[in-house]
């Protein structure tokens, strides 16, 4: 399989835009020298992986220097509104997030006894692609979604939560197997969180 990058750069020849609009995204990204948006989501995915204190405020990508799947790819559909580029979607995606995909989270998942975590993640879809600008070579396969939908920039705080939450407590009691409660399972999740940053 092509690593994400490749896959960016594939589709961007055909869909790649200027940077024009004097809105406040689109100067934060020319401020940082950013002129169109394949190397928009070049500098996106170069970015380290580190929570942002105000997730509702998407310029702190810019001014902490880092970011998280929601905020590195809702700063990215917000380009793509400012410019009036439909075909940018933002997707919520409920992943496997494994020691095969995520090799990062491998050993707090073994030691809670996991071999995967569902995990609520963001990437776009442009053209029916999946772009994800999380971290160089990350990729998240098709067989990894349990399920997907679309939301907008400003549902990556409370919704997005409530979503993933939902998914978790319907999870837990599908698989009884699994000898965590609700409360144990998501302090394991933002274990595995913290072991991406960079």
């Amino acid at each position: 399989m092509r690593k994400s990058n490749e896959v960016k750069k594939g589709l961007m020849s055909d869909f790649n835009f200027k940077i024009r609009s004097k809105k406040i995204i689109s100067e934060c990204f020319k401020e940082a020298g950013i002129h169109d948006f394949y190397e928009a989501c070049s500098y996106i995915t170069s970015l380290p992986y580190k929570r942002n204190e105000d997730k509702n405020d998407l310029t702190t990508v810019f001014s902490d220097g880092f970011g998280t799947c929601s905020t590195k790819h809702a700063v990215l559909k917000q380009l793509a509104m400012e410019h009036k580029k439909d075909e940018v979607k933002l997707m919520l995606g409920i992943v496997k997030m494994s020691g095969v995909n995520t090799p990062a989270v491998r050993s707090t998942l073994e030691k809670n006894g996991l071999t995967y975590i569902p995990e609520a993640h963001n990437y776009l879809f442009v053209n029916g692609a999946r772009i994800d600008c999380t971290k160089k070579n990350f990729v998240v396969t098709e067989n990894d979604i349990f399920l997907q939908t679309e939301i907008q920039p400003e549902m990556i705080t409370e919704f997005k939560v409530g979503y993933h939450q939902r998914f978790l407590l319907k999870w837990l009691n599908e698989n009884p197997t699994i000898k965590l409660s609700f409360e144990d399972l998501w302090k394991v999740r933002e274990e595995c969180i913290k072991d991406l940053y960079n």
